[in-house]
Formats: structure tokens, C-alpha cells, sequence
């Protein structure tokens, strides 16, 4: 999730458009799709450590290769490696503390809230880097979180990971997608990755291209969001089990756009930090959330969430570069307000599959 922090200053290092910019972090969705797809199936095959090994292989490369070159060819490429590591470490950390923990919405906002502790320290990461080192301190900051991902393949080949057997080869089957619960799932995945991608990948840009706050305080705002998103899966991971997966799903999606809707219209800065915070903590537990509501059909399809957040992550491959095309051609205030539409769309699809999830 650096790539959030990292992108406004690539992009003035390099002179790019929005346009471009949007590109870069559509290329590492583009990625993730893919990586996300093929780690559904390689693993049956090639075992999943080995799988796993790879991924982090090429994110580290990326982060190598988007310091080397301006040319929107090679930072397409970087960005593109880091999705396929993000893509396939993500399934492989969703499928396997689903079946540990039989589809637990707690267990999964606690995986994500991990995630959160590491993009909530990374904006600042990014600032001290900057201010240590000058204009040559993202690249720092780039290399040594490749340096971290290579540090972390060392401790890979050490875990205990069930692999796949024959007898679970031979049950894999797209039956799963016939069912409508299916498709609902994959809608809401959709609109919350694509928002989530947006959000987050252009938020620091936003704030300082429309002269709303300094640079260094949309830094700390993205660090805000990454604090809130923690608490808000580490709320539901001690609370959530009080309420049931439909009333987390429909309580989190209608916050999020509230807030949204909110962060848009705001220019108070103390304003400004408690709606973003409100965002966070209410965007936090969607994407686990329905991951633990999908838990059945994992089960019983292991296919069945790398289908799903392949078409899901789509919807992270098109909203960015929707938005910043808006961008240029009518202001980033008006490209950050298309996403409003997708926070409808994503609701919607929240109400089916709770309707889905009690009539089952």
C-alpha cells in the first residue's frame, strides 16, 4: 500500500499526467487480477509455497524497476509486478485462514487488520525517507521495501502450509458459478475494490493537487485512514461476532458513503481528519467481511475466491484510470466524485447478498 504514498511523488519526479498516474495504478490491478487468478490454480499444481515464493519475487523487481526509469513503459511494469505479488499473497493469506478458521469474519478482519498496521506506518516511512534523503528518498524508501519482501521469502519455505492433493484436484469445477449468491458477491467485491483502489491511490494526490492541505499532512491523512481502517477490523474481530455478517456488510457500506460524500464537500482541516477517520473505520470491514460470508462456497469450490476477486479486482482496474481521465479533462475534484457512484452500486449489492445470506 505504498504505492498510495509513493505514486504523487513519482509522478512529479517523472512530470506525469493523471492520466499516466491512473495507468500505473490500474497496471498493478491489472497485475493483481491476474496473479489472483493464476494463484487459484498454480498452487494445485505447482505447490503453494512454491507459488507464493514467485509472487514475492516479482513485487520486489517492481519496486526495483519503477526507480530506474521514467518511461511510462517501465513503470507500467513495475507496477504491474508489484499486483502479481500483492495478488497471490492475498489469495494465498484469504483461502488458508478461511478454511483454518471454517469462514470466521473476526479471523478475517484480524488477517486484514495485520495488513492495515503495515500501510498505516508506510505513509510516515514515506516522509521520513523523503525529508532524510531529499528528492532521491522515495527510491530509498522503494528499495527497502523490496529489501522486506525478500526478507520475508526467507521465512516462506520454513511455514507449515497444507498442500493440495490429488483427490482436491480432481474437484475442481466453475458449478459455483450458477448461483446468483455467487454473482453478488463478485458485484459488491467489484464497486468496494474498485473504490477501495481509488481511494487510497488517489487520496494523497486529491488532497494536495486541490490545494486543500500541504503535501506532508496528506501524507499523515493517509496514515489516518490506515489508523482507522485497523481499528475498524480489530472492532469487528472483538465485537462483530455480536452481529451478524448481513448487519456488518449493510452498517459499513452505508457509512463509507456517507463519509465519502462528506470528505468531498469538506475544507475544514479538523473536519477534514474526523471524516477521513470516519472512513477508514467504516470501509475496514467490507472486504473481509464478504470474504467470511463466501466462506461455504470455498469450501465447497476452491476455485471459487480466485474467480471472484479476479472479476472483483476489475472493478480496481477501471476506476482508477476512470479517474484520473476525469481528472484531466474536468478537474480531480470531479474524477474523485465518480467514485460516488460506485459506493451506490456497491450497497446495492450488499443488500442482495444479504438477502441471499438469510434466505439461506
Amino acid at each position: 500500500m505504498i504505492l498510495g504514498s509513493l505514486l504523487p511523488l513519482i509522478s512529479d519526479e517523472y512530470g506525469l499526467s493523471n492520466t499516466i498516474s491512473g495507468s500505473l495504478l490500474s497496471a498493478h490491478q491489472v497485475g493483481m487480477m491476474a496473479a489472483v487468478f493464476l494463484a487459484g490454480i498454480l498452487p494445485f499444481y505447482l505447490g503453494r509455497k512454491r507459488v507464493l515464493l514467485c509472487a514475492c519475487a516479482f513485487a520486489a523487481s517492481g519496486f526495483v524497476i519503477m526507480t530506474m526509469s521514467g518511461n511510462p513503459a517501465w513503470l507500467i511494469a513495475g507496477f504491474l509486478f508489484t499486483g502479481l505479488g500483492r495478488g497471490s499473497i492475498s489469495n494465498f493469506c484469504n483461502s488458508n485462514v478461511s478454511e483454518v478458521s471454517d469462514g470466521s469474519a473476526a479471523a478475517l478482519n484480524l488477517l486484514h487488520g495485520i495488513f492495515a498496521i503495515g500501510a498505516l506506518i508506510t505513509p510516515f516511512f514515506v516522509i521520513f525517507a523523503v525529508q532524510a534523503a531529499g528528492d532521491r528518498g522515495w527510491r530509498i524508501a522503494a528499495w527497502i521495501v523490496a529489501g522486506f519482501i525478500v526478507f520475508a521469502m526467507l521465512f516462506f519455505p520454513r511455514a507449515k502450509v497444507t498442500e493440495f492433493t490429488k483427490e482436491q484436484r480432481k474437484k475442481l469445477s466453475y458449478q459455483f458459478l450458477k448461483r446468483k449468491f455467487v454473482w453478488y458477491h463478485i458485484g459488491a467485491m467489484f464497486f468496494y475494490i474498485g473504490t477501495e483502489a481509488t481511494v487510497i491511490g488517489w487520496l494523497v494526490s486529491y488532497f494536495v493537487n486541490a490545494n486543500i492541505v500541504s503535501a506532508q499532512y496528506a501524507q499523515i491523512l493517509a496514515s489516518i485512514l490506515w489508523a482507522a481502517i485497523l481499528a475498524g477490523r480489530l472492532f469487528i474481530v472483538f465485537v462483530g461476532g455480536r452481529f451478524s455478517k448481513n448487519t456488518i456488510l449493510l452498517l459499513t457500506s452505508t457509512g463509507t458513503a456517507i463519509f465519502y460524500a462528506a470528505l468531498l464537500l469538506s475544507r475544514n482541516l479538523i473536519l477534514i481528519t474526523f471524516v477521513v477517520g470516519g472512513l477508514g473505520f467504516s470501509i475496514a470491514g467490507i472486504f473481509p467481511t464478504l470474504v467470511a460470508s463466501s466462506g461455504k462456497i470455498m469450501k465447497e469450490y476452491p476455485l471459487s475466491l480466485g474467480v471472484m476477486l479476479v472479476i472483483g479486482v476489475s472493478g480496481a482496474i477501471m476506476m482508477p484510470l476512470i479517474t484520473g481521465i476525469l481528472s484531466d479533462r474536468f478537474g480531480l475534484a470531479a474524477g474523485m466524485s465518480a467514485v460516488i457512484v460506485a459506493m451506490v452500486l456497491l450497497l446495492l449489492f450488499v443488500i442482495l447478498v444479504a438477502r441471499c445470506n438469510t434466505e439461506e
